[in-house]
C-alpha cells in the first residue's frame, strides 16, 4: 500500500514545529492519531517512523513532530521543559483540529508517553490512548542527569550527555519535571494501554504497573518481551502497532462511511464534505468512502486523487469493465486491459476533429492495451466498443448540470 508523507508546520507559542503526516493515498482514514517521540529524540527516530507507517497500513493518519528546539523543529531546547512538551501536543492536535480532523488516538514513546497522557485531558476528541515504555512521572528523567544535578542546582545550567550528544539543560527544566503531579492519570476518563518490556533498562516497568494501577478502566498491560527501550528492532516496532490498532478498534470509528453521513446518501448519489479549510474533501457514496485533494505545488495536501483525476478515473473504470464484459460476452481470447488517460486544453488550431468550438478544447487521451491472443478485426472491434461505454456517451452528450441551493 503506497502511503502519502506530507511534511507541515504549525505553530506551538509562536515557534514554528515541523512535522510529518502519513497517510493512505488510497484507503479512508480510520482515525487522526498524535504521536510523541522520546525524551531529546525526534520524529525520525526508528521506532516513531515505524510505528506510524504499520498503524498507516492498519488504517490511521498519523501526525509525528518534533518537540520545539529538536529536529527540524524551530526554538531553543535549553529553554523547554516538560509542560512545553505537553503544550506542543496540544498545537499539534489543534492543528489537526482545524485542517484535517481531530486526533481520536494519542501514542507516547518514554518521555512522549508521559506527555500524552498529560496532554489527554486537554483535548476534548481523544478517546484512546496508548503509552509505550512511559515513566509514571516526567521527574523519572532526572535519573538520566545525576551526574549532572548539583551542578545544575548550582550554576543553573549544564552541558549534559544523554546517549551520545550534548544537551543544555536549564534548573528551570529540573524544576518543570519535579512540580509535576501524577492525578491526571486517575482522571483521564479516556480508554489506555500500556505497554512496556520487563527487560527495559531505561525505564523499569514498575513504571508500567504505578501507571496501571493509577488509571481506571478501560485500561490494558501488554509486555513487549525482549524488545529494548527504543524498539531497535522492526519486529517489534509493528507488534507494537499491531497491538495498538487491534486494542483502539473497540474504542474508535472503523474505517467506513458514519451512520450520520450515511444517512445523506442514497445509492446512485455522491456526497462531497469539506476535509479541511484547504482543497481536501471527503467523498462518500451510500457504501464506499475516500478523499479528494489537490497537489501541494497549487496548495492542497495531496491526501487524495484531484478532481480531474477522478474524472479520469470514472471514464477509465468505465471503458475497461464496458471492454470486460463484451470480451466475456463474445467468448473472446482477452487476458488483460490496461486504459491510461491523460486531460488537457488545447488550442482549437491545434485540434482535429474540433471545427466550431472556442478557442480552447478539453482533450481527454485514452490509451488502450489489449492483451491476448486476439485477431487485427477483434481489437478493432473493441476499440469501437470502448467508444460506447456509458461515461464515454454521457461526456460526448454535453450533458445539462442542474445547479440548486438546498
Amino acid at each position: 500500500m503506497a502511503t502519502k508523507r506530507n511534511k507541515l508546520e504549525f505553530d506551538s507559542n509562536g515557534i514554528k514545529l515541523a512535522g510529518l503526516l502519513e497517510s493512505s493515498d488510497s484507503n479512508p482514514v480510520r482515525a487522526y492519531a498524535l504521536f510523541a517521540h522520546c525524551f531529546t529524540c525526534s520524529k525520525d527516530i526508528a521506532a516513531a517512523s515505524r510505528i506510524s507507517r504499520a498503524l498507516v497500513a492498519l488504517g490511521y493518519a498519523v501526525l509525528r513532530f518534533d518537540f520545539t528546539g529538536l529536529g527540524n523543529s524551530d526554538g531553543d531546547f535549553s529553554n523547554t521543559n516538560f509542560s512545553s512538551n505537553v503544550e506542543d501536543l496540544v498545537a499539534a492536535a489543534d492543528f489537526l483540529r482545524s485542517e484535517f480532523r481531530a486526533p481520536q488516538l494519542l501514542v507516547g514513546h518514554s518521555l512522549g508517553g508521559a506527555a500524552v497522557l498529560k496532554a489527554a485531558t486537554k483535548i476534548e476528541e481523544i478517546t484512546a490512548i496508548a503509552t509505550i515504555g512511559a515513566p509514571f512521572n516526567a521527574e523519572h528523567v532526572s535519573k538520566q542527569l545525576d551526574s549532572d544535578l548539583e551542578k545544575i542546582s548550582k550554576e543553573g545550567e549544564a552541558e549534559v550527555d544523554l546517549a551520545g550528544r550534548k544537551f543544555k539543560i536549564k534548573k528551570q527544566f529540573v524544576d518543570d519535571i519535579r512540580n509535576q503531579q501524577n492525578d491526571h492519570i486517575a482522571k483521564l476518563r479516556r480508554a489506555l494501554l500500556i505497554l512496556h518490556s520487563p527487560v527495559d533498562e531505561t525505564v523499569n516497568i514498575a513504571e508500567a504497573e504505578k501507571i496501571y494501577q493509577q488509571a481506571l478502566h478501560p485500561k490494558s498491560f501488554i509486555s513487549l518481551d525482549k524488545a529494548d527501550h527504543l524498539l531497535s528492532r522492526a519486529e517489534d516496532s509493528e507488534y507494537v502497532a499491531a497491538c495498538i490498532s487491534a486494542w483502539a478498534s473497540r474504542y474508535l470509528p472503523p474505517a467506513q462511511v458514519t451512520s450520520t453521513a450515511a444517512s445523506k446518501v442514497d445509492k446512485g448519489q455522491v456526497l462531497v464534505m469539506e476535509h479541511n479549510k484547504y482543497f481536501a474533501r471527503d467523498v462518500q457514496t451510500d457504501i464506499h468512502a475516500w478523499i479528494a485533494d489537490e497537489p501541494v505545488s497549487v496548495g492542497g495536501h495531496d491526501l487524495g486523487p484531484d478532481p480531474y483525476e477522478h474524472l479520469l478515473a470514472g471514464l477509465g473504470a468505465c471503458t475497461s469493465m464496458t471492454l470486460r464484459m463484451y470480451a466475456n460476452h463474445k467468448k473472446l481470447a482477452l487476458d488483460d486491459v490496461d486504459v491510461v488517460l491523460s486531460h488537457q486544453r488545447s488550442h482549437a488550431a491545434d485540434c482535429e476533429d474540433c471545427e466550431g468550438q472556442s478557442k480552447f478544447v478539453d482533450v481527454i487521451e485514452r490509451n488502450i492495451t489489449l492483451k491476448g491472443d486476439l485477431t487485427d478485426a477483434q481489437r478493432k472491434r473493441l476499440l469501437e466498443i470502448a467508444d460506447r461505454c456509458p461515461v464515454h456517451l454521457t461526456l460526448e452528450n454535453n450533458p445539462q448540470i442542474k445547479t440548486r441551493e438546498v
